[in-house]
């Protein structure tokens, strides 16, 4: 039950900072034609007022390997938002703070597919997971963290 209340107050703040903010820039999304979440995290990002481009391909490990997304950091889908990568199932409130605070980072990631994260909604299940900041070279850092 605490879980629940829990992804509630986190699902509640985020649409009260959605309602008064909006991000400025266009993402382009590259995801497999047969993911389901990919299509639901790309939902998430529209309602926040993004102009998403989805472009289907069966591979990302190139276009992650440009950007120095290592296996380990890996997700389901890769997104273009200005000058930053976003790898996998970042909440949107993470993708608008890196887009103010410009970090020197290469992008955000969500490794894996962890079930609580935005377009992994599954009832009843909260998964902890970490958003990290990667730059080019590997090296990384949490940026934030959901559920702990």
């Amino acid at each position: 039950m605490n879980r629940l209340i829990n992804r509630f107050k986190i699902t509640a703040l985020t649409l009260s900072f959605l309602s008064t903010s909006t991000l400025a820039a266009d993402l382009t999304l590259y995801k497999s034609p047969y993911c389901g979440c990919c299509s639901a995290w790309a939902e998430h990002v529209k309602e926040a007022g993004v102009n998403v481009t989805i472009i289907e391909q069966a591979d990302n490990n190139e276009l992650r390997k440009t950007h120095g997304i290592k296996a380990e950091l890996a997700s389901c889908h890769t997104a273009k938002i200005g000058k930053y990568i976003i790898e996998g199932h970042v909440p949107v409130a993470d993708i608008q703070r890196m887009l103010r605070d410009k970090p020197e980072i290469e992008g955000l990631t969500v490794p894996g597919m962890p079930a609580s994260s935005p377009g992994m909604d599954v009832v009843g299940n909260v998964d902890p997971y970490q958003v990290i900041a990667f730059d080019r070279n590997g090296k990384t850092r949490v940026f934030s963290q959901y559920n702990q």
